[in-house]
């Protein structure tokens, strides 16, 4: 399938969830998503597109977090971005990690440095904070110090 063939594709299947979509070449396209569709969007994308997670980045800004999760159609070098907004006083998403064992440790990250909470994570826990910053401090939402 070409890469116009699946971004069409998706944009058909996903209409309703999909909010905005952005082709930003002709090999990468950003889809801001409604958050409680991840799940179904990033399995479609892997089991029946056979699309490769890579990773997810997020940013915090004024009234909101943004998480961007990446994947590659290795076979056509199409990279598709999922985007979610969360809230900043709830910020709460589906873990990824029961399809992707990759999600695991960026998700603990984002955690950590965002105060985002990853549903259903199977393990939760600090990777980097120990001794850098008090607990519950998120260092990355903008509103938060880190320990001196």
């Amino acid at each position: 399938m070409e890469n116009e063939e699946l971004i069409e594709l998706l944009q058909f299947k996903f209409k309703i969830n999909i909010e905005k979509v952005f082709i930003q070449y002709k090999n990468r396209v950003l889809m801001q998503i409604r958050q409680e569709k991840l799940m179904k969007i990033a399995t479609y994308l892997y089991k029946d597109q056979g699309l490769r997670f890579i990773i997810a980045s997020a940013m915090a800004s004024d009234d909101k977090f943004e998480i961007i999760y990446h994947f590659s159609n290795d076979k056509t070098g199409l990279i598709v971005n999922l985007q979610v907004f969360l809230p900043r006083e709830k910020p709460e998403i589906e873990s990824l990690v029961p399809l992707f064992v990759a999600a695991d440790w960026i998700e603990r990250e984002m955690h950590e440095l965002f105060g985002i909470r990853f549903l259903n994570h199977p393990n939760l826990v600090p990777l980097l904070s120990q001794g850098n910053w008090e607990p519950n401090a998120f260092p990355y939402a903008k509103n938060q110090k880190p320990k001196a």
